[in-house]
């Protein structure tokens, strides 16, 4: 047998997490470096498994694995990559380090504990970031539909109890009043995505009923489901492939999150600490997306089709009102998650294009969108905790007196407007061409979100950084070395593939080929306006119309 690779990348976070919480309260300093021990060590499976990757082999996935685990259901340990995966574990894992060392000291306990004020168990914290991230992974390489809806739905289990039990110290309101907020928050995240996820296990028994009918035994298995579609021996009629894509779509419309079950997301980055909403916005929630592109689209490609139009319109509004909401924002941490609706918005916008310069740059938006993310919450983040305050109004001046801070916090404000240059610029620029070939008045009216957030986040940069300097920020200290540790990779990741994005591309188009091939669908061809010349218009016309039908 071949080394399970891809479940040793999900199995040394899972590892780490249980060795991380099983070391002694005393040993607060020991659980910190395991964490980022065994983080690190996912991130070199992670790099293993993108270079044996082999973007041009045939076939829809590599590495797989595949196991009995409940035969008498069809339901199997079936794991396997396709470029899209690839690219996205190796974000998760990238992410995971920065984050542990971006929370190095969140969750030390308090100085003084009293009933009011609780201690915070450090172990705890970190073995439930690890958590997230064995189950992120496994999710990315799920090709069992059920296999994916347990990770998909389990996660919710540690990131509950991150936001509830470790939220942010910052707001000056005493501790009862910040934990209750926690706890709304944390609440209303699990109600809303067990809501989704409830509605998902219909439909994920509604398919197992399907194929059990027409191939004579049940199945989970996507790929054997789309070969059997192909071949024409799995027939799910109009009606109810439409009803069970709804079903699926709707638990990953709740996950990216799209407007309107988009409300949970700005109380829950708000509430937590930055290297926890960094871990909502750039990792969880792109299963939410991943999903759509590869459960939606493949195992429902008509229903997919039919459901276009209206998922485009809910990802325009998501795209302006994530927007304008962040506009209006007077609290750092819920302006970055406004803006992060409103990216998911071009997100799912370019997915639903069905092209595939839409499709290839709702990929690299999902990774560029996590590094831009991560590298301005987690700069937002080390501004907080120095002021102890997340609103607006309560900074400015700091790049007279913290200009490294001030420095890293606009490349990432400027990665976040798709600066040319960043790589979030050629993301967005793929999203909107893809978009508007085929769909033009929407692809028009999206550009609109570049233009608010160029105004949200220049608006941020003057209020908090430039001007008189405030008295509270005058003794406010730059970066330190382990803060710079944690920004200066994602700033040069962000320089990197804004001017060289090949490899990412390289990555992803094979399987944005092949997920448009089960939906049928082909890039629409440019139409070209023809100067008919002195012969007339007419004749000029036909003359293209004739070399169109030649070309074909």
């Amino acid at each position: 047998m071949s080394f399970p690779l891809l479940t040793a990348v999900a199995a040394v976070p899972a590892v780490g997490a249980i060795a991380t919480a099983a070391l002694p309260a005393a040993k607060r300093t020991a659980a910190k470096w395991l964490a980022l021990l065994f983080s690190l060590l996912t991130f070199a499976l992670a790099l293993v498994v993108a270079f044996r990757f082999d973007p041009g082999a045939k076939g829809p996935f590599q590495l797989t694995e595949s196991h009995a685990w409940i035969s008498d259901f069809g339901v199997r340990y079936e794991l396997g990559v396709d470029g899209i995966a690839v690219a996205l574990i190796a974000l998760t894992t990238l992410l995971i380090p920065f984050i542990i060392l971006a929370g190095w000291h969140d969750a030390d306990p308090l100085e003084e504990a009293t009933p009011n004020r609780r201690w915070r168990p450090t172990q705890g914290f970190f073995a439930l970031i690890l958590a997230v991230e064995a189950m992120v992974v496994l999710s990315f390489e799920a090709t069992d539909v059920f296999l994916f809806y347990i990770f998909f739905e389990a996660m919710l289990i540690p990131m509950y109890f991150l936001i509830g039990g470790f939220g942010d110290r910052a707001g000056g309101d005493g501790e009862d009043q910040a934990a209750s907020r926690r706890s709304y928050a944390a609440v209303k995240f699990l109600l809303y995505n067990l809501a989704g996820g409830l509605i998902m296990l219909a439909a994920v028994i509604g398919l197992y009923a399907v194929t059990a009918d027409q191939l004579g035994t049940g199945t989970f298995s996507l790929q054997q489901i789309v070969e059997a579609r192909a071949a024409g021996k799995l027939d799910i009629g109009t009606g109810t492939e439409r009803l069970l894509f709804l079903g699926f779509f709707f638990a990953f419309a709740v996950k990216a999150p799209l407007w309107p079950l988009h409300t949970w997301l700005p109380g829950a980055m708000g509430e937590s600490t930055a290297p926890v909403a960094v871990l909502i916005t750039a990792v969880v929630d792109k299963v939410g997306t991943f999903a759509m592109l590869r459960f939606c689209l493949q195992l429902f490609p008509e229903a997919s089709s039919w459901a276009t139009p209206a998922i485009l319109v809910l990802a325009l509004i998501s795209v302006l009102y994530g927007a304008l909401l962040a506009v209006a924002q007077r609290d750092i941490k819920r302006l970055i998650a406004y803006a992060s609706i409103s990216h998911f918005g071009f997100i799912i916008l370019g997915i639903f294009a069905m092209t595939s310069q839409g499709q290839s740059g709702a990929t690299l938006y999902m990774v560029n969108h996590g590094i831009s993310t991560a590298a301005l919450m987690l700069v937002a983040g080390f501004l907080i905790s120095r002021r102890g305050s997340r609103l607006i109004a309560d900074y400015g001046g700091v790049q007279k007196v913290a200009p490294v801070l001030a420095g890293t916090f606009l490349i990432g404000g400027l990665a976040t407007l798709s600066l040319p240059g960043l790589a979030p610029f050629v993301s967005e620029f793929l999203v909107l061409v893809g978009t508007f070939s085929r769909y033009p008045v929407i692809g028009i009216i999206a550009t609109l979100g570049i233009v608010l957030a160029a105004l949200y986040v220049l608006v941020l940069y003057q209020r908090t950084m430039t001007g008189p300097v405030k008295t509270e920020v005058r003794s406010m200290p730059d970066l330190r070395v382990r803060e710079l540790l944690v920004v200066a990779p994602l700033v040069a990741l962000l320089l990197f593939l804004g001017v060289y994005p090949k490899p990412l591309t390289d990555l992803v188009n094979p399987a944005v080929g092949h997920t448009l091939s089960v939906v049928d669908k082909k890039d629409p061809k440019p139409t070209v306006q023809v100067d008919a010349g002195p012969g007339g218009g007419r004749a000029g016309q036909a003359e293209h119309d004739q070399d169109r039908e030649a070309a074909k």
